[in-house]
């Protein structure tokens, strides 16, 4: 062994050199620690230790320092290697992005996040840590019936924490169903919220007020005067001479079969608006509906006709309403005009007009001329400034329907009197089942206006269904509001259909009864499409008045608007006729009715219309059978030939006896049989008949039990048609 001190091996492992190494300036040598390190203590005597090399890199010098070979007596070749500490953050140029707990770490160690120590507890613990929502309480209005989804809604739950209770009360449910309000308070109360219960109906409640408005909000308004009358006693003319238009040329028939309202300016200045109705007696609705909205009725009675039927009527409707009446005797320029019998004859209904000493006024006019009418429109002024008429402008617009229909540009039309505060375009309304928001607001002579006061007449565009006449108009805040009004209305419609007309919920005894109390009543199936809402719900009343117990018409449909594809198709499945008043089909309609072989019906004049179902009515009526007696016989002998019977030998006793009439065959004062005479002979000849006190032989048809001494009697049956 050689006496020289060993040498140290040291693994000189460098990382590769950046190729811009001899670019960059080399850094300054640290000075050597005075303390040695563990790795240079722990080194035997002897060993020499590696000199940094100038110009190295610090990084590569100090990997250097901390690898080392040590090889000792009697021991293989030994890599000593420490630890690798953790990277520094800013120690590696690819280290990722910077997030909060890289920036936030120490020297030595990362720290874990708070977010990752409650992780790892909850993966720990093996279940999920929830925080509890403060549970709150709400009070809960539940209606008679409400739907799952609905009641959750409400009470701010999930549905389908709403499906579990119900499922542990043994009930199977889907969100869509409807419950009763009983098991929507147990859900309500078992999840802690208190329950409001109230009637389905109470959704109307607060659409109409009934509050008096205060004094000093009221304004004057415009009287609504309503001009009623008999058919053809110049009610339109009256007022075509007032507004100076021609309405009444435009009527078919000449009579009125709408209801129109109209404004006009009296001789002072002041505005009127009038309301026209029909005078044909099936109209009798459209009449109680205008004297429901008027403040006053003129009574039109043509001087040279009197008193009439619907006359009568409209004193009534008046009565009823509580509205003052004044009365206007019209025709006076005829020659045959008698007003003085017009006076006399209203004594009998409780009317005394003023010149017989009563308090109603009574004005002598002409249509024809214009005789009268300024001292009308003076009497009507007269009559308002007594009534002291006034209404609040500055509220939600109320008003009735008037009439409705359907316009094919226009959609859905109403004629709407405004009967307090105002209606604005943009307003949402509701009318009858039938909500909207105001599109347009057009007035009596055709011209858009922006809103509409007391007492004016407008027609009403953007209601999304036609809504019925006489229906109450309201101005609601919101859809939300104006849905949940149209739907009770409309679901109670469809139960008052279903009632009158036998729904799906009849029972099987319900259906039965009917059948037996039906039985051999004939029915005439009719679809109805009108123009108007007035006149379609005219001709139902009118048609529903017709027929007996042995025929009537069945409306299946009624409606606004041209005869469509799916109105032939509902009269081919029921065997109906169509009815079109002041309407046409469409094409399709019309091309589908020919295809199909379904008859469709025009009219546009409504009694023409009453008259031809009345007719056809009639033709489905059973005729009646009168008997007229023609003679009798006596049998005297029976006779039986070979391939005829048996033939009697009778004498003629009274009248005669015809061939092929019928006969009653009596025996013991008791009718044996009653049929026809299938043969008639004189001695051995036919004979068409044979009268008293001759002899003649007679076979019947399909009766052979004859006997000496049986009286014949032979009589016809006459067929008479019957009207209804």
């Amino acid at each position: 062994a050689s006496s020289e001190p060993r040498k140290t091996i040291t693994a000189d492992v460098r990382k590769p050199r950046d190729l811009n190494f001899m670019a960059r300036p080399a850094p300054a040598p640290e000075p050597e620690p005075t303390t040695p390190t563990t790795a240079t203590a722990a080194r035997p005597a002897g060993t020499a230790t590696t000199a940094r090399t100038p110009g190295r890199p610090q990084a590569a010098e100090e990997e250097n320092e901390q690898k080392r070979v040590i090889r000792r007596p009697g021991m293989p070749l030994k890599i000593i290697t420490p630890p690798k500490t953790p990277k520094q953050p800013g120690g590696d140029r690819n280290r990722g992005r910077l997030t909060i707990a890289t920036a936030t770490s120490g020297e030595d160690e990362r720290t874990r996040s708070v977010a990752s120590f409650r992780r790892r507890q909850q993966r720990m613990s093996g279940n999920r840590h929830v925080e509890q929502k403060e549970k709150l309480s709400r009070e809960v209005t539940i209606p008679e019936t409400i739907t799952i989804q609905e009641l959750a809604n409400r009470m701010s739950e999930r549905a389908v924490d709403v499906i579990r209770l119900l499922m542990k009360q043994g009930e199977i449910h889907k969100i869509t169903d409807v419950i009763d309000s009983d098991s929507a308070q147990l859900i309500a109360e078992e999840l802690g919220h208190t329950v409001r219960r109230v009637a389905e109906s109470d959704v109307e409640e607060g659409l109409f007020s009934d509050e008096p408005d205060l004094e000093e909000d009221l304004d004057p308004r415009p009287p609504v005067v309503t001009i009623m009358g008999h058919v053809d006693h110049g009610k339109t003319s009256l007022l075509d001479a007032i507004r100076k238009t021609t309405v009444v040329s435009g009527e078919a028939g000449g009579i009125t079969q709408h209801i129109g309202a109209y404004q006009v300016a009296t001789p002072s200045g002041d505005m009127v608006t009038f309301i026209d109705t029909p005078g044909h007696a099936a109209f009798t609705s459209m009449r109680a509906r205008g004297a429901k909205v008027t403040d006053v009725v003129v009574l039109v009675v043509a001087a040279d006709d009197g008193v009439m039927p619907q006359t009568v009527e409209a004193i009534s409707h008046a009565k009823a309403a509580g509205v003052p009446l004044i009365v206007a005797i019209n025709k006076i320029d005829k020659p045959d005009a008698n007003p003085q019998r017009v006076r006399t004859e209203l004594l009998q209904h409780d009317i005394q007009v003023e010149s017989m000493g009563g308090e109603t006024l009574e004005f002598e006019v002409s249509a024809k001329t214009g005789d009268g009418l300024p001292d009308l429109l003076e009497g009507l002024q007269l009559q308002a400034e007594i009534l002291n008429l006034r209404a609040n402008e500055a509220r939600d617009g109320e008003g009735t329907v008037i009439e409705a229909k359907l316009d094919r540009g226009r959609g859905p039309v109403a004629t709407v009197l405004v009967q307090r505060g105002t209606l604005f375009t943009g307003d949402i309304v509701v009318a009858g089942a039938e909500w909207g928001r105001v599109r347009a607001l057009i007035d009596d002579k055709g011209e858009n206006v922006p809103y509409a006061g007391p007492s004016v007449p407008v027609e009403v565009l953007g209601f999304n269904g036609t809504p019925d006449a006489g229906d109450r108009v309201a101005v609601v805040p919101n859809e939300a509001r104006a849905r949940e009004v149209t739907e009770y209305r409309a679901r109670q419609k469809r139960e008052r259909i279903a009632a009158r007309t036998g729904g799906a919920n009849r029972s099987l005894v319900d259906m039965m009864r009917d059948l037996k109390e039906g039985a051999g009543r004939k029915e005439l199936a009719l679809v109805v499409k009108g123009d108007v809402q007035g006149s379609v719900e005219a001709i139902n009343g009118a048609l529903e008045k017709l027929g007996n117990d042995e025929v009537s018409a069945r409306i299946l449909l009624a409606g606004v608007g041209g005869i469509t594809e799916s109105d032939i198709t509902l009269a081919e499945a029921s065997k109906a006729v169509v009815i079109g008043f002041n309407v046409r089909a469409h094409k399709e309609a019309r091309e589908s009715a020919e295809n199909k072989g379904v008859e469709i019906r025009y009219y546009n004049i409504i009694y023409d219309l009453v008259d031809d179902i009345k007719a056809t009515l009639s033709g489905m009526l059973p005729p009646t059978l009168r008997e007229e007696r023609l003679g009798e016989a006596q049998i005297l002998q029976i006779f039986d030939v070979s391939k005829v019977g048996k033939i009697a030998g009778c004498r003629v006793t009274d009248g005669v006896v015809q061939r092929g009439a019928h006969v009653r065959l009596i025996r013991d004062s008791v009718v044996i049989h009653e049929g026809k005479l299938s043969q008639l002979k004189r001695l051995k000849d036919d004979a068409k008949e044979v009268i008293s006190g001759y002899e003649c032989g007679m076979s019947f048809e399909n009766f052979q039990d004859m006997r000496a001494g049986d009286t014949i009697e032979c009589y016809r049956v006459e067929e008479i048609r019957r009207t209804l």
